[in-house]
């Protein structure tokens, strides 16, 4: 019985499941039949738990659409990075010397704008992105495509709970800068030096208002057309290059 789709790094079955948690095996998400009752599924929650890796219970239509194969109620997608834990990161980014530059990517679901900021990210000199668990884009084959490979060079961190985040962030010495319409500030006007962390939020909905609350500095990009945005990904590049134009001067 076939277990596996090379494609998009995508198992199923929860025998193969099982066995891959088992291993250390690094995934992205699970996926659970809402009605799945069984001694299987409990031991895929526990070592899912155990592992940090996030589960979401969907209707069995979910998991039909992911694949036409005989998934018992379990499909898993396997991680094309390797995650780090943000608190044993931080330390080592300030231990070699350097004034931490990440960033945090608020419900950005769009593969090919996850891709495009990361590959930005890297040109930038950016020590990390910081993903939340859930209401993300996967860091999928076509993800790290648009990175153009970016995606395998970078620090890739994913957290739980984005607000706790933040708050360590923030005590831990950075100025969380937030990038947003809602601003007052033009971003050029701001200072962007030193230990900074900037948070980018996605085309639909914009910055959590719970993170804008958080922020230190508040950013905008001056549009003197008619539109009234621009793409998330354009935006990371024009401040993560008023940050390296602020640092390098």
């Amino acid at each position: 019985m076939e277990i596996s789709d090379n494609s998009n790094g995508l198992i199923f079955g929860t025998r193969p499941v099982i066995e891959a948690l088992r291993s250390g095996a690094e995934m992205d998400k699970i996926f659970l039949q809402a009605s799945s009752r069984s001694a299987q599924v409990t031991e895929i929650m526990q070592l899912a738990r155990e592992l940090e890796v996030p589960v979401q219970i969907v209707p069995i239509e979910k998991l039909n659409r992911l694949t036409r194969k005989n998934h018992q109620g379990v499909v898993a997608f396997m991680a094309q990075v390797s995650y780090q834990k943000l608190n044993a990161l931080l330390p080592m980014i300030f231990e070699a010397g350097f004034d931490p530059f990440l960033i945090i990517l608020d419900k950005i679901t769009d593969v090919r704008n996850l891709g495009a900021i990361a590959r930005t990210a890297e040109a930038s000199g950016v020590h990390a992105l910081i993903l939340p668990t859930r209401g993300s884009a996967f860091i999928n084959a076509d993800a790290v495509k648009t990175s153009a490979g970016a995606l395998h060079r970078l620090n890739i961190c994913r957290e739980d709970n984005l607000k706790n985040a933040i708050q360590y962030l923030k005590e831990s010495g950075l100025k969380v800068v937030a990038v947003t319409e809602k601003a007052s500030e033009l971003f050029w006007n701001a200072d962007l030096k030193g230990p900074v962390v900037l948070i980018l939020g996605s085309e639909e909905h914009g910055i959590s208002a719970e993170y804008l609350k958080l922020a230190d500095v508040r950013i905008k990009m001056p549009m003197l057309g008619n539109i009234e945005s621009l793409n998330v990904s354009v935006a990371a590049g024009v401040g993560c290059y008023e940050i390296v134009r602020q640092r390098t001067n």
